[in-house]
């Protein structure tokens, strides 16, 4: 593989290591290795294929769930090859997840095909507790904590409006993310379809051992155009064979991928030592073999005293791929095989959906990328935005830039811009979902990056209130709320109500002097803002009869047991509902006739208020607030 595509010769056995030959193997590097499940024999999987194939051995170390992160800077010299297991939330657990055979293999070969492509890399492989899209993503955001590094993805699930809302996972800085497109010919998948994201394809590959090889795309490989995520800017007319798309088009890259011309790999069963041989392919196989090259490239970068590519579009697309001779001598272009039936199914010369821009000649394109400033384009992480009908909308877009950057809004809908601070804002938003795109260009530079933001507006609701049966008596001056629950400020007002009922600014009704009768009192309120208007219907039963509540405020001494009586009377009744709220603990209640007795033998020092509402047979209700002290 390293004839073929023309990675560096590993040195001799012994041979000294000059530092320029250890960045060819990637030294001073981390890749991180996300995956799902739990392979316990990772590590002795790894020192099998090294013993294989000769290649340098990897130092297992142990990095603590409590270690302090960013991780400290890899080493220069020797392989490091570490295992630890992400929570959801992105931080580290010493639980492992449980095995799965399926994900086990895919593990064994991302960590091994790693390391064969960059063998002086540091390599952390990152185990999700299982395959969902929050754990998953747990690991990424890990890995951006663990510090500058190159996270291989060998995973993806079909691609959806919600891809957006998570693709901010990948705009950390000094970060490059790859991930395969898949192996079930012209489909689009999250995490590739990240514009974020490198997007790696797969071809067939033929190889002699000596001389040029020979590659075809891959049947089974990924990619197409997305239904979701706007054209970056990096995939513009310029690079030959894009001409204009309506959206971002995956793959970018590619590798060999193909079962048939696969590569074996080390895999072993829970509790055996027997090393089991197995030819693997699959985009899950380019994807970290294309992440051991960036690997080198950085290094060779850092050899240059130079920074790390980040994320490497820009620089693949629009430094190399739109220049001829550089395009010629640091790709394969695959011109040949389709993975579909579709208009755009089919390999052509330039760019296509099956293996992106190509297939790498690897020493000739580290060395053009270690002479590139790659990682200058602004990056524009997408998110989502929720707003309201009627009520303004305003927010600021974040980005990661070299330098100051101008602003552009378009897809918006009327109505919406941007300022040259980058706040967006809406003054009269309207019921519906949108999906504007937002692009940040380099002053200094004229690079540009975008990002596309969920804008999704609610329609509005009125004010709610709740409608109640209100209880009093003639002559007894009657009060209550009828507050409603509204997000802007509301005005009040009342109609069917009898003469001397009123309601105040707050929603607060009163009636001074009560007449007998039965009522029913319309509320209403109405938004400020939008001008709904929420209504309730209160029932207001004013009458003679009905129970009578007699008792005095209670007062006792902290520590001091103390017995106070509250009595009820009314003479038309045959039964009473009892009911007492605002209890302190440990006061307790007894009957004894007509009277509840309230006893409490270790009074604690406070104030309380014992809420006493009593209903007879008829249906008829009074209530009484005691107030109780302790001091």
């Amino acid at each position: 593989m390293r004839a073929a595509y023309s990675l560096p010769d590993l040195p001799a056995s012994g041979t000294p290591v000059t530092a320029a030959k250890a960045a060819q193997m990637g030294a001073g590097q981390t890749i991180y290795i996300v995956n799902a499940y739990h392979n316990p024999n990772a590590i002795a999987e790894l020192a099998a294929f090294n013993q294989k194939f000769a290649l340098p051995t990897c130092a297992t170390k142990v990095i603590a769930p409590t270690a302090a992160l960013p991780l400290a800077t890899a080493s220069t010299t020797a392989c490091e090859f570490s295992v630890v297991y992400n929570t959801a939330a992105g931080g580290m657990t010493a639980t492992a997840p449980a095995y799965n055979s399926g994900w086990a293999t895919e593990i064994a070969l991302d960590v091994q095909w790693a390391h064969a492509t960059a063998p002086l890399a540091r390599i952390v492989l990152i185990e999700a507790p299982d395959a969902s899209l929050n754990s998953l993503l747990g690991a990424i955001k890990l890995a951006n904590s663990m510090g500058p590094g190159i996270v291989s993805m060998s995973f993806g699930a079909a691609e959806g409006n919600w891809t957006a809302s998570v693709d901010s996972v990948f705009t950390a800085p000094k970060m490059t993310y790859l991930a395969a497109t898949g192996d079930s010919g012209m489909a689009v998948s999250w995490p590739s379809v990240s514009p974020n994201v490198l997007a790696v394809g797969g071809t067939t590959l033929s190889y002699s051992g000596t001389g040029t090889r020979s590659e075809v795309s891959w049947s089974g490989t990924g990619g197409g155009i997305s239904a979701y995520s706007a054209t970056p800017s990096y995939q513009s007319n310029a690079v030959p064979g894009m001409g204009f798309t309506s959206r971002r088009v995956v793959a970018d890259v590619a590798f060999n991928a193909d079962p048939a011309t696969g590569q074996y790999t080390a895999v072993m069963t829970p509790g055996s030592s027997t090393v089991n041989w197995m030819s693997v392919g699959g985009t899950s196989l380019s994807t970290p073999q294309w992440a051991g090259l960036i690997a080198i490239a950085n290094a060779s970068r850092a050899q240059a005293s130079k920074a790390a590519l980040g994320l490497p579009h820009t620089a693949l697309y629009s430094q190399l791929a739109t220049v001829p001779g550089t395009y010629a001598s640091t790709f394969a272009d695959i011109t040949r095989g389709s993975h579909g039936t579709c208009s755009t199914c089919t390999s052509k010369v330039g760019y296509d959906q099956l293996t992106g821009l190509g297939t790498p000649n690897a020493t000739s394109l580290v060395n053009s990328l270690t002479g590139t400033n790659a990682s200058a384009a602004p990056v524009v992480p997408s998110a989502a935005v929720s707003g309201t009908v009627g009520t303004a909308l305003s927010f600021t877009v974040s980005v990661n830039a070299s330098n100051p950057v101008s602003w552009t809004l378009s897809g918006g809908p009327a109505g919406m811009t941007i300022s040259n601070a980058g706040v967006v804002t809406w003054p009269t938003p309207l019921a519906g979902t949108y999906s504007p795109v937002i692009t940040a260009k380099d002053t200094a530079t004229g690079l540009t990056g975008q990002g596309t933001y969920s804008v999704t507006i609610a329609s509005a609701k009125p004010p709610a209130l709740t409608a109640t049966s209100v209880i009093g008596r003639p002559g007894v001056a009657l009060s209550f709320a009828a507050t409603a629950v509204s997000s802007n400020p509301v005005t009040y007002a009342i109609s069917g109500n009898p003469a001397g009922m009123t309601i105040n600014t707050a929603g607060v009704v009163t009636w001074a002097s009560p007449a007998l009768g039965t009522y029913s009192v319309t509320v209403s309120a109405k938004d400020t803002k939008t001008g709904l208007t929420g209504t309730a219907v209160y029932s207001v039963k004013i009458a003679n009869a009905g129970p009578v509540i007699t008792a005095s405020a209670i007062n006792g001494t902290v520590g001091k047991a103390l017995s106070s009586s509250i009595n009820i009377s009314d003479s038309s009744a045959t039964s009473f509902r009892i009911s007492i709220s605002g209890v302190p603990l440990g006061m307790t209640f007894s009957l004894s006739g007509m009277n509840v007795i309230a006893s409490w033998a270790k009074p604690v020092a406070g104030t309380y208020s014992l809420k006493v509402v009593v209903t007879n047979n008829n249906g008829l209700s009074s209530q009484a607030t005691i107030p109780v002290t302790i001091k």
